[in-house]
């Protein structure tokens, strides 16, 4: 079922979508007089929300770099030292395994310069790549004129690489929308948000109270209904309390500097001393509360009485009930700033909304108070079970840290080994083989949470073989890559290579491409070769600096059923956009689409895509026959296996037809 749901996804997303040449940095130019013959010139890139350029200072085999320029081969103008940019953002990319620096919103960038004094104008050329979350458009290239009066100058814009004659090809769908990614993103904290709230709710500090606040309620109003309205009013109140305070957060951070922060080292240590902190408290070494006076002063407004008191009695609760819900409201907090925009907002309000549904639904049905299980131990059981997962989160913090640090502290087997040994010593928690402090003695362990020990002794063992270089699909992004580890082929494992074995004699033109899939780098020679063998052809317009076309070969493509669609039922052309090597001068020309001059071969392909699809981002995958012609909508960054499996069918089943 979920094959199909994928495939209907994917497919609506493809008919409501268009392809379209994207356009998300235009350049413009002032210039600076600081002497009678020296100037400042100053390029500035306007980044539209959501994308980065990259910076001057990228590591060997990473990105490409933004690069410029200067025309002073006549002598008029020299220029003095380096170009010099804006701070930016500096983040280690597991992709790329380097600290990558880039800039979001505005780049600006400055270049010193002399002059003879007679001299009106300076060009330049600036090389530039930007990605988003989902995609990577190929190095562009861009004059820019300085015009040495201190006018801003028109300079050069994006038009060159997006013209006139470029429309969007109403026919030719994708599946790429940043927009839904970022809407998947924000449901999954606010889920998790909401379960989170639940489990605040199954906490000696909160539960009790249930019964305790709608009893008050229930006989303090003079009538039912009024009783009813006072409880909804209270749970309102605990929704808004929690989400002012993660507009709080998002307000003094800033929506987009919350994403910033999370991947910078300090921050994660930070995250990793506090969890450690709100685990120990959880696990009884000590109790988080806020000064007694706080909630003394909040009693008295909410004995007063009517809406007010009512909305200081939703306070007082978020005040007395901090020590069970400080660390995981905390947390929350913490894992929403790595999504960075509206997240801390959402988080609170699937967390508010799980706190407060009891006492609303219970004070429309007092009834259910009888089934309520009487509080004990077990309330103590869940705050210990919930500081366990702390401990294990905690440590995600601390291997961020160490990877951006590439300190190689906490590899790979070192962090599966500590979760291993977390999980396990809560496997024998469960089974009542271990006790902690505040725990009551236990007799029996009820069929519930042996199920739940089972569950996590089950986990535990399946962490194991991760030692071992096992994938560990489960847990995919939480330990360190597979790359970052003491064997990074996994023990005993020797690197499948030298495809001769299983794919036979490599044909003619090919090349072993990602998991020694057989690739041709050549569009001519791969449709020809497709022609012999009788295959449909997928065309993947990729980059060797294009971080989500590496993220679709290393968790789309690694999918051992797609594996074997991709090694057995199409042949796969891997077309570079950023290659820089330069075609034979008789093989350069100017492209009709863009009306650039087309030298190198990446150039050639990127003028292709634009040309015959309409789209300029990369990934992007299409799949045809023979002729050239689609078998079926083309898709960019897709990285939900069964969606990109059902796609990739849908295509080879229309082949066949």
């Amino acid at each position: 079922m979920k094959k199909y749901i994928g495939l209907v996804v994917l497919l609506l997303s493809a008919w409501m979508g268009t392809a379209q040449i994207l356009a998300p940095v235009k350049w413009t130019t002032t210039v600076n007089k600081t002497s009678e013959t020296t100037y400042e010139l100053v390029a500035t890139a306007s980044i539209d929300a959501g994308w980065h350029l990259y910076s001057q200072t990228v590591p060997k085999d990473g990105p490409v770099a933004t690069t410029f320029g200067f025309d002073s081969k006549d002598g008029s103008f020299t220029t003095i030292g380096n170009t010099t940019e804006d701070e930016g953002h500096t983040v280690y990319d597991p992709v790329f395994e380097m600290e990558i620096k880039f800039f979001e919103d505005k780049a600006v960038f400055r270049q010193q310069v002399t002059t003879d004094g007679d001299l009106t104008t300076i060009s330049a050329i600036v090389e530039y790549m930007v990605c988003d979350d989902t995609r990577c458009l190929p190095p562009a290239e861009e004059e820019l004129l300085f015009v040495l009066n201190g006018q801003q100058a028109g300079g050069s814009t994006d038009s060159d690489q997006v013209p006139d004659n470029v429309l969007p090809d109403t026919n030719d769908e994708t599946v790429v929308n940043k927009g839904t990614e970022d809407q998947k993103g924000l449901w999954t904290i606010f889920f998790i948000s909401f379960i989170s709230g639940f489990a605040a709710l199954l906490t000696p500090c909160v539960f009790p109270m249930i019964p305790m606040t709608v009893s008050f309620f229930t006989k303090q109003s003079k009538n039912r209904p009024q009783g009813i309205k006072n409880a909804i009013f209270y749970g309102f109140s605990i929704v808004l309390i929690y989400v002012v305070l993660g507009s709080m957060v998002t307000a003094i951070f800033g929506a987009d500097s919350l994403n910033a922060l999370s991947t910078n080292v300090w921050f994660n240590l930070i995250f990793f001393i506090l969890l450690i902190v709100f685990a120990a408290s959880f696990l009884g070494a000590f109790e988080i509360v806020l000064p007694y006076t706080w909630a003394n002063k909040v009693d008295k407004q909410a004995d007063k009485g009517g809406v007010i008191g009512i909305l200081f009695m939703a306070l007082a609760l978020a005040i007395v009930s901090f020590s069970c819900t400080g660390p995981i409201v905390g947390t929350l907090l913490v894992e929403a700033a790595s999504k960075g925009g509206l997240a801390p907002i959402i988080g609170m309000l699937g967390f508010s909304l799980a706190l407060a549904l009891p006492f609303m639904l219970f004070a429309l049905f007092p009834g259910w108070l009888n089934s309520l299980p009487k509080s004990g131990g077990w309330l103590n059981s869940v705050k210990v079970f919930l500081g366990f997962l702390e401990l294990a989160l905690a440590f995600k913090f601390l291997s961020n840290a160490d990877l951006v640090l590439q300190l190689h502290w906490l590899e790979r087997e070192v962090f599966l080994a500590i979760w291993i040994a977390i999980f396990g010593i809560l496997a024998m928690y469960l089974f009542g083989k271990l006790k902690l402090p505040h725990d009551s003695p236990v007799q029996h362990i009820s069929v519930g949470r042996l199920g739940l020990g089972l569950l996590t002794l089950a986990f535990t063992l399946y962490l194991v073989p991760g030692l071992w270089g096992a994938p560990l699909k489960l847990v995919s992004g939480f330990p360190p890559p597979m790359h970052y580890s003491e064997s990074p082929n996994g023990v005993g494992y020797a690197q499948m290579g030298g495809g001769s074995s299983s794919h036979g004699p490599l044909p003619e033109g090919a090349t072993y491409g990602p998991h020694d899939i057989v690739s041709f780098n050549d569009y001519e020679t791969g449709m020809s070769y497709a022609k012999t063998v009788g295959k449909p052809v997928l065309i993947d317009f990729t980059g060797h600096a294009c971080v989500n076309c590496r993220k679709m070969e290393e968790r789309v493509w690694s999918e051992p059923r797609l594996l074997k669609l991709l090694n057995e039922e199409v042949v796969l052309i891997s077309l570079y956009v950023d290659d820089k090597r330069e075609l034979p001068e008789d093989q350069q020309y100017v492209s009709t689409a863009t009306g650039k001059k087309i030298k190198t071969i990446g150039n050639k392909w990127s003028d292709f895509q634009i040309r015959e699809y309409r789209a300029n981002a990369q990934p992007y995958y299409v799949l045809v026959d023979h002729e050239g012609e689609k078998l079926n909508a083309p898709v960019g960054y897709t990285p939900d296996v069964e969606a990109y499996g059902s796609w990739l069918r849908q295509g080879i089943d229309n082949y066949g037809q």
